[in-house]
């Protein structure tokens, strides 16, 4: 256990107000820390995970976020999962695209947090909602 985080077990944190968004970013770093992410890294998958929060509360209408800490056998990591049920994205193309923003967040879009991170999924549908996984590995 490490400054309240139970590392053997995924961290949930609901996503429904901006202070949220702020509790994503604290537990993200957190994690980060924990496994031993450098400084530089830590930054990235902060910064990603702000992003893919805002998007989820602004877009998305809410939902919530699963931090998990994760070991390939060489390498530790962070993996976040963010999911929420809301009308999900159109054209997910046009939004993958660099420099695409609909305003609000850091201005990244998902292009931006994609590239901060060493792994990007994401699922969307009308039905569904979203749900993005992103996964960065310690150096």
């Amino acid at each position: 256990m490490t400054a309240g985080i139970d590392l053997g077990h995924p961290q949930a944190q609901a996503i429904r107000s901006d202070e949220d968004v702020v509790r994503v970013r604290q537990l993200v770093r957190a994690v980060a820390v924990a496994v031993k992410l450098s400084l530089v890294d830590q930054t990235k998958v902060v910064t990603a995970a702000s992003e893919l929060a805002r998007n989820t509360l602004v877009y998305g209408g809410g939902g919530a976020v699963e931090v998990t800490t994760v070991d390939n056998g060489r390498r530790k990591g962070v993996q976040i999962v963010f999911a929420d049920s809301g009308p999900g994205i159109p054209d997910l193309e046009l939004a993958l695209t660099d420099g695409y923003t609909t305003g609000g967040g850091l201005g990244l879009g998902l292009s931006g947090a994609r590239r901060l991170v060493d792994e990007f999924q994401i699922e969307t549908s009308a039905e569904s909602g979203t749900r993005v996984t992103v996964t960065k590995w310690s150096r």
